[in-house]
């Protein structure tokens, strides 16, 4: 075996043996282990806390409003800084680093007020587009070192790579909120048992009236569709905020993940001048005001346009998801303390789809599994707007939760398929105009999520959902018909250095 590795030849009929030792394969697969699961741990503690954000963190909207911050600083970030740090710190140091930038918003939950929140929120934006950038560039380069050390081809690799990483990534959903539902299930009724008589205060006393209020008012009448944040949060017991010292165990364990995925990285990484000791970095690439400029450029593609709607649509309704679903459903209509177990449902649906869409699109092609996805979510939007959601319905919480999050992974690996296929050797371009949009689509549906009643965001969402079907459907038919006639060039497909197509996803 050692023999195979010292012999192995590059393409240009390089001798590889002197680059690496003969063991090298297993220090490469050690790496993409122990990245998987630093972000694992890292996101762990962040899909955690986000998904308790506008039910622990309602009053004032104050956790929608940091959801927002984050997802409006992420879409700056994503086109200014990555390029500019990672040349400063490098791809290690950059994911290391970028790590740290998270921790403010698990410090936040120990005290959280505008002036500690909202600027937690801008920094964890600030991070997540050199996280992700250096993530993509750091697996890019150990499928090439791979390739060189196997002679498998780096395009095989860097996908064998990043789905071994996706595995790791997807379970951070699971067990984030596995553990906020055991911590906040631990003696819940003890929040209610501490209301006495002897220790009365205004907020405690509206919850004994809010009580005897809703013996004689269907919980049902007043969550779901019928939720309005600003009107009904004062009368709905199921939303009474858990103690702090819950909120507390929750932010130490996800403060400790988060401490501990960052210096996982720092000491158990090797540097990318292992495997590229001539490699100058992400300084090669577009940055700042030229990538921006290029963006712009894109929009004036027909195509762009056409498929923008359903981009929008794709950040709003996991934006939906986390912020309404979660608060007008599930903490309104059951508990606050069962929204960790229902996102667990979402999140393992979500990855068992996006692990098995590619093979069902290979047999049925791309058109009729966007049909599903688009006559899926319709019926779900519909489903939520006369549900009655309440404690009896359980299992209801739970197919709701996984049907979207089947949706969402669909959605989420055609659509960045769709940019590929559509904007061949214009990726930089194509996939900034998804993170721009798609965020945007987030961004939107935060800032608005306070003001409107849940019934009013559900027609919302289902408008962009059918005119983002729309767009997608002029773009198939305008395929077809150029495929037909012969008047589409045949487009030319390579392998993408830095997997953007793979980092969109993830987020």
């Amino acid at each position: 075996m050692d023999s195979k590795f010292q012999r192995v030849r590059t393409e240009d009929d390089t001798v590889l043996s002197h680059d690496f030792p003969p063991n090298e394969y297993w220090r490469i697969w050690k790496n993409v282990i122990v990245v998987g699961f630093a972000f694992m741990l890292h996101f762990t503690a962040f899909w955690g806390a986000s998904n308790l954000q506008s039910s622990v963190n309602s009053e004032a909207s104050l956790g929608t409003f940091t959801l927002a911050a984050i997802y409006a600083s992420l879409l700056l970030s994503n086109i200014f800084l990555p390029v500019i740090v990672i040349r400063w710190l490098g791809v290690k140091w950059s994911i290391s680093l970028a790590f740290v930038a998270y921790i403010p918003f698990i410090l936040a939950q120990f005290y959280p007020r505008f002036y500690t929140m909202i600027p937690a929120g801008l920094a964890v934006g600030l991070g997540g587009g050199p996280l992700w950038c250096a993530k993509c560039t750091y697996l890019t380069i150990l499928s090439e070192a791979y390739h060189k050390v196997t002679g498998v081809g780096s395009d095989i690799i860097v996908t064998r790579f990043f789905g071994v990483f996706f595995l790791f990534y997807q379970f951070s959903q699971v067990w984030g909120n596995l553990i906020s539902s055991a911590v906040l299930s631990w003696s819940a009724s003890e929040d209610f048992q501490n209301v006495t008589l002897n220790n009365v205060t205004e907020t405690s006393f509206k919850q004994i009236l809010n009580i005897s209020y809703l013996q004689n008012e269907e919980v049902g009448d007043i969550c779901g569709a019928n939720f309005c944040h600003s009107a009904q949060t004062d009368v709905i017991p199921n939303l009474t905020p858990p103690s702090p010292t819950k909120i507390h165990i929750i932010s130490g364990i996800y403060l400790l993940c988060m401490i501990v995925a960052s210096l996982t990285v720092a000491f158990g990484v090797d540097s990318v001048k292992r495997y590229d000791k001539n490699r100058k970095g992400s300084g090669s690439g577009l940055s700042g005001f030229r990538l921006l400029a290029v963006i712009l450029k894109q929009l004036g593609n027909p195509y762009q346009i056409l498929i923008l709607p359903i981009t929008m649509f794709i950040g709003a309704e996991q934006a939906f998801l986390a912020a309404d679903f979660t608060s007008a459903f599930v903490s309104c209509g059951w508990a606050i303390s069962n929204i960790g177990f229902v996102m667990i449902c979402f999140g393992v649906c979500n990855g068992i789809a996006a692990l098995f869409i590619g093979g069902i699109i290979k047999i049925t092609g791309r058109t009729p599994v966007v049909c599903l996805a688009l006559s899926l979510h319709v019926a779900l939007i519909v489903a939520l707007l006369v549900w009655k959601p309440s404690e009896e319905g359980k299992l209801t919480f739970f197919i709701i939760a996984g049907l979207w999050g089947f949706c969402d992974a669909i959605w989420l690996v055609q659509i960045n398929s769709l940019y590929g296929i559509l904007f061949p050797g214009k990726e930089e371009a194509s996939y900034s105009n998804f993170r721009l949009w798609e965020s945007t689509g987030s961004v939107i549906t935060y800032i608005y999520s306070p003001y409107l009643c849940t019934d009013v965001k559900l027609y919302l969402l289902l408008g962009l959902l059918i005119i983002g079907a729309s767009g997608y459907t002029a773009v198939e038919v305008i395929e077809w018909k150029g495929k037909r006639d012969g008047s589409n060039k045949k487009r030319q497909f390579k392998f993408l250095k830095g997997s953007k197509k793979t980092e969109e996803i993830s987020e």
